[in-house]
């Protein structure tokens, strides 16, 4: 018997809709980052992006557990000497790009290299609840259904 391995032409991919109010930051991004990989298809293959195209709304109203909110810190380096800046997703959440503390934890979940920023580029994230998605069809996928841990009240 063979071991099957998957050819990008072959991969089917779906678009699933993730609705991320009151949903966890860390348990959402580690769904999202196995929707996105395809761990979740018989025919997955490491090296070969056979996962879905994601789509979250409301990301602006996602919850952090825990003293996460004011405790937890990203940091950057602007390249300079002493140039390392650090913010919180307090400070993230209440700004101009609240989804991009959902884009992090996601994108920190994947390995990096070439198929990491292909599979980042499937990942579709807004704010509100408007997508400009509807004439792929999403399936809807209650991640709040699958754990109850999943979500705060």
């Amino acid at each position: 018997m063979k071991t099957f391995v998957a050819k990008p032409g072959e991969v089917q991919k779906n678009w699933v809709l993730i609705d991320a109010e009151g949903l966890v930051v860390g348990r959402l991004a580690a769904l999202i980052a196995t929707r996105l990989k395809g761990k979740h298809k018989a025919i997955y293959t490491p090296h070969v992006d056979c996962g879905d195209n994601v789509i979250v709304i409301n990301a602006d109203k996602v919850a952090l557990t825990g003293n996460k909110r004011d405790g937890k810190e990203y940091f950057r380096h602007t390249g300079y000497p002493g140039g390392i800046k650090s913010t919180t997703p307090k400070r993230i959440l209440e700004g101009r790009f609240p989804e991009r503390v959902l884009e992090l934890a996601v994108e920190r979940m994947l390995a990096r290299g070439p198929l990491q920023r292909k599979l980042m580029r499937n990942l579709k994230i807004y704010k509100g609840a408007e997508h400009p998605h509807a004439a792929q069809t999403p399936t809807t996928l209650d991640i709040a259904k699958l754990n109850r841990k999943n979500s705060r009240a």
